[in-house]
């Protein structure tokens, strides 16, 4: 009884307190309306979503996002606010609405844990809280919900194993948990849950588990995803049970075995998917029966055996096998489905000719057949229904010509012929394809010209025609294509002068026709070509003088004008190149050798030269060495004694405004009051810090502070930030107000975070001062610096590929502390290889914690994050345009890190147009393949280890937040890969690494 009294007593004050809130809300205003509105009171509507929740409504049915029922006297049955922007715990107000059936947040910014009391929401039947910042484990009170349908969770922070409790829900058919961190085994007890008809755990760093053999129990499943669950064992032959399945997704996992028999009895399937396993044996018998299978895709496994003939017969729309060992002919049935858009084949050992009708009956888009070893001729009608827009067929033993009709398969936009036996004349209509972007024939015996109708390719970027027998002009018509970006027509017999329209090409970066018969002279409207990086036209018959104008090419690179006929003297201005290597050795050059260039380190680039003269051996002597001798001394004594005085003029200045310095600090320093906060045991006074704080000591500068080397009297090394300083009395500027705001506000964030946290791949913060208006940070020292400032440097070949490997390790472990092992976690909101610190064994440490968040801290809603955090190049998209932060933010910009290490690239350059990093590699990928994105400074004999660091790389940075892993998972991967490596280095008389060979651009992104 007194409980009861004390109910209604609340009841009563909370009724009074709302009147007394908003007097105007009651008039008229249903029980419903009231629980809604206290609702909005609870919760952060910073985009104003809720703001036609008018209280003076006599119900809220009009009210924005809820649904009434008028059978049930107008009573809220429904509550949609799906991206509403709203951000706040989970409001179990809602659950007093006797008649809600349907609650969706999704795509909001619920922070917090889910509480136990949701569990009094009794006549819910579908709960869409996906696409939110929950955190924290599950709670087991969910399955006491009696009428609960459907059921999605995915992508937010929860976090501990799934409760056992799950098993007792009465009528749920769907559940989607994906995109979580959720532990534990794959739980069977699912399988009793006997109405389910979707089951998706996706995306979720379970322990290693099997897949259970119980969920051939549930006979209503028709969508099953266990997509990166981290699964071993084998695929259990219970899963034949599942009649009623349309949809398998077992992909990303370490599943092993064959696949079972039993697969074959879901005549309702529709999609399989099994890639990145390590399935073995062949592929099942019995297949026939399959109707439904639309979509089957087991690519990147060992398989072995033939493509079952029963496979192919099906109505197929997509079939990816590539990667795996299969052997045997392509049957000539998968040319008669009639829906077939996708077929990838490549890297498996198929063999026999295609068939003949491929492409006469489909749809067909893509087709890739590279790295096998198919023969006899590209079938005719392969784009008899003129969709195709991908044909790769490199590395077979392709023969004949190029069927005339891909001259006028339009809606071509790739094609790969490299590395077969193709010969004869290619199509005229071919070399115009309107849309094609890449048009690669390397490494075939092809004759004839070069149509000028490839003036109508004008969205063509890549080029290769290289080791063929092609002849003729390079006709001026190439200078229409203005997107090309590669034209390689080495060793060829092209023959003629380059037309002077090739300066038309302002997106050019590589010209390659070396070993050809070109002859003239070397066009000056080369100069135009301002992204030229490579140019190798050696062992030509070019003739005349090097233009002057080669010099003015900006990020030229790579020149080799070797073995020609060129003559005259070197010009000067080639001293204005950034040259990495180069070669004019062989030609008919005459007169000194340019000052930057007469060393020993570029000797070899000017032999058979008779006419040049340097002191290098093999050029001949300089006859005026002696006066060049004399003339040079002068001019050294000159410039000692020139620099000697503005040495004294300087030192002098110095002297005095040290000494005036240290007067006005000799009598400020009684008003300075110093205060210390330390995080860990020292061996130093904050005074010993401030005598080190001298510009000869400064290391650094950025835009919170300066940066100072403190060598203290014990010996130890510390690095000090000063920062900025604060608004004294007087500077009302908002302008100046703001800045110094966020200041504070960054050196609060960086002190509260790090001084909490200790992980040996996070930077130590020793101490604090402070006073009115100086604030230092101390930290241990890093004799190596940034990761950024030395990867981007003339020291980046310091970085070896297992130095690089281990920096990238160390990073994510600290990442992956703040992220899981943290309580709340953190998200540091500003990683970058700059904040990257390395200490002497190249040893990195995360730093700078200025724009870290809590997740769970006050105030981390929209509001707090109302202007980006983070550096340009870094930042995930979804960041930008919705500030929202989690942690899938921080693992995009760690795989754009991870790019860096692979490529050497900075994260945005100039010469990427207007990409960054990020798109630059996937666009290179594309068009170029795997050796234009690898750092040219790393060993090629670690190929296969960097191109696996750089799928991890593309994984992180994936458009979808979704997609990303976490960064445990990060680091599990990292992890095996330098397991990996140390197992094959360990081994008695191992060879290299063999490259890992991506011929096609495809492999990476489905290894993502």
């Amino acid at each position: 009884m007194e409980l009861l009294l004390l109910r209604h007593l609340c009841c009563c004050c909370f009724f009074f307190y709302f009147l007394l809130k908003a007097p105007l809300m009651v008039v008229g205003l249903n029980q419903e309306g009231l629980f809604l509105q206290q609702m909005k009171l609870s919760m952060d509507d910073s985009s104003q979503a809720l703001s036609n929740w008018n209280p003076k409504d006599s119900n809220p049915c009009n009210w924005f996002g809820v649904t009434c029922d008028t059978s049930l006297s107008s009573s809220v049955v429904s509550l949609d606010l799906t991206n509403a922007n709203l951000s706040g715990g989970f409001p179990t107000v809602l659950c007093r609405l006797p008649h809600l059936s349907f609650l969706s947040f999704s795509y909001n910014y619920l922070n917090g844990s889910l509480p136990s009391s949701i569990s009094t929401c009794k006549s819910l039947r579908h709960l869409d809280l996906s696409q939110n910042l929950l955190v924290g484990p599950l709670p087991p009170s969910f399955s006491s919900l009696p009428n609960l349908l459907y059921l999605d969770l995915s992508a937010n922070n929860l976090s501990g194993p799934i409760p056992p409790s799950f098993a007792a829900f009465p009528k749920l058919e769907s559940i989607s948990l994906v995109a979580n961190l959720l532990n534990g085994t794959v739980p069977p007890f699912l399988s009793r849950v006997s109405s389910l008809k979707q089951l998706n755990l996706s995306y979720n760093p379970f322990d290693p588990s099997e897949i259970p053999a119980e969920y051939g129990n549930l006979t209503q499943l028709e969508i099953l995803w266990l997509a990166n669950c981290n699964l071993v064992g084998s695929i259990p032959p219970t899963i034949g049970s599942m009649k009623n399945l349309t949809d398998l997704d077992l992909s990303l996992n370490s599943l092993t075995g064959v696949i079972p028999d039993s697969l074959t009895l879901l005549v309702n399937v529709v999609q399989i998917e099994l890639y990145n396993n390590s399935l073995y044996g062949s592929l099942p018998a019995g297949m026939a029966g399959m109707k439904s299978l639309r979509r089957f895709d087991a690519s990147m496994n060992r398989l072995e055996g033939e493509i079952p003939h029963e496979l192919c017969a099906l109505p197929l729309e997509s079939l990816n096998l590539y990667e795996n060992r299969l052997e045997g002919e392509l049957p000539a049935s998968i040319a008669k489905s009639p829906n077939l858009y996708e077929l990838r084949l490549f890297s498996n050992g198929l063999s026999g000719n295609l068939p003949a009708e491929l492409g006469r009956n489909s749809p067909l888009l893509w087709v890739d057949l590279s790295d096998n070893l198919f023969s006899g001729v590209i079938p005719e009608n392969i784009c008899g229904m003129g969709a195709l827009e991908e044909l790769l067929l490199i590395g077979n033993s392709l023969s004949g010509g190029i069927p005339a009709s891909l001259g006028d398969c339009r809606s071509l936009t790739r094609v790969r012929l490299g590395g077969n036996q193709l010969s004869g004349e290619v199509p005229a209509g071919f070399w115009g394809l309107p849309h094609v972007s890449l048009i690669e024939l390397s490494g075939n015996s092809f004759s004839g010209e070069i149509s000028p109708r490839i003036s109508s390719a004008l969205n063509l970027s890549l080029l290769l025609i290289s080791n063929n027998r092609f002849t003729g002009m390079i006709p001026t018509e190439i200078g229409y294509l203005g997107n090309l970006v590669e034209f390689s027509g080495n060793d060829n017999l092209l023959n003629g002068s380059v037309p002077a329209t090739i300066a038309n090409l302002t997106h050019l970066g590589k010209l390659d026709l070396h070993n050809n018969q070109l002859s003239g002279t070397l066009p000056s409207e080369i100069r135009l070509l301002k992204k030229l990086s490579e140019l190798n036209l050696a062992d030509n018959e070019f003739s005349g003088r090097i233009p002057r104008e080669i010099g003015e090419l900006p990020v030229l690179n790579y020149l080799d004008l070797s073995g020609n006929s060129l003559s005259g003297e070197i010009p000067i201005e080639m001293q204005n190149l950034k040259l990495n290597s180069f070669n004019l050795s062989n030609n008919h050059l005459w007169g000194k050798i340019p000052p930057l260039y007469a060393n020993a380190l570029y000797r070899e680039s000017f032999l058979g030269n008779p006419g040049l003269c340097s002191n290098l051996i093999g050029l001949c002597p300089n006859p005026h060495g002696g006066e060049g001798r004399s003339h040079s001394l002068i001019w050294l004594l000159r410039s000692i004694f020139i620099l000697a005085g503005l040495v004294l003029v300087v030192g002098v200045g110095c002297f005095f405004k040290r000494y005036w310095d240290f007067k006005q600090a000799k009598s400020g320093s009684e008003r300075l009051k110093w205060t210390l906060t330390s995080f860990h045991k020292l061996g130093f006074s904050e005074y010993e810090i401030l005598d080190c704080l001298d510009e000869d000591n400064v290391i650094g500068t950025g835009a919170s502070g300066k940066v100072y080397k403190a060598i203290l009297s014990n010996g130890e090394v510390v690095a000090v930030k000063k920062l900025w300083g604060v608004v004294k009395k007087g500077d009302i500027e908002d302008g100046y107000e703001k800045k110094n705001r966020v200041r504070d506000d960054g050196f609060e964030a960086e002190v509260s975070t790090l001084g909490k946290i200790r992980h040996k791949n996070i930077v130590k913060l020793w101490c604090c001062c402070t006073t009115s208006d100086s604030k230092l940070l101390v930290y241990e020292y890093m004799p190596n610096g940034s990761l950024g400032d030395l990867l981007h440097s003339s020291k980046g070949g310091l970085l070896d590929w297992p130095t690089r490997l281990g920096i990238a390790l160390d990073a994510a472990e600290g990442l992956s502390y703040l992220h899981h092992d943290c309580v709340p976690p953190i998200v540091h909101r500003d990683v970058k290889s700059n904040n990257i610190l390395l200490d002497g064994d190249f040893g990195a440490r995360v730093a700078d914690f200025g724009v870290a968040k809590m997740v769970e801290a006050p105030g981390s809603g929209p509001n707090s994050m109302s202007v980006i955090a983070g550096s340009c190049g870094y930042i995930a998209p979804e960041y930008a345009y919705t500030l929202r932060v989690n942690e899938k933010s921080d693992i995009y910009s760690f795989g754009v890190i991870i790019l860096e290490l692979v490529t050497g690239k900075r994260p945005v350059d100039p010469d990427y147009g207007e990409k960054d990093l990020v798109k630059w590699v996937y666009v290179t990928l594309e068009q170029k393949g795997i050796d234009h994105v690898i750092d040219p400074k790393l060993d090629i004999c670690f190929k296969e280890e960097i191109c696996k660091i750089l799928s991890i790389g593309l994984l992180c940075t994936s458009p979808l937040p979704i997609n990303r892993p976490t960064m445990r998972r990060v680091v599990k991967m990292l992890l095996d890969i330098r397991a990996e490596y140390k197992r094959k280095s360990e081994k008695k008389g191992a060879t290299p690494p063999s490259p890992y060979r991506y011929e096609d651009e495809s492999n990476l992104g489905n290894i993502v």
